[in-house]
């Protein structure tokens, strides 16, 4: 048995909070946040991959996703 929720909470997660996107945190140009600009930057990266380790840790530690398969 295979254990696929570590790898799908990643990959959505991923998806999701890729800067520029969706959202970008902090924005380009004074903004505090823009919505799906397609562009980014060393500050907004730093953000968003501090907001998936968070919420990794949440999805995957604390409330324990678990997808098994047969």
């Amino acid at each position: 048995m295979a254990d696929w929720g570590p790898v799908v909470v990643a990959v959505v997660l991923f998806v999701l909070l890729s800067p520029g996107l969706l959202l970008q945190l902090p924005a380009k140009g004074g903004r505090f946040v823009e919505f799906g600009n397609f562009q980014t930057s060393g500050a907004s990266i730093f953000v968003h991959a501090i907001i998936f380790f968070a919420l990794a840790a949440v999805f995957l530690i604390a409330i324990g996703v678990h997808i098994t398969t047969d």
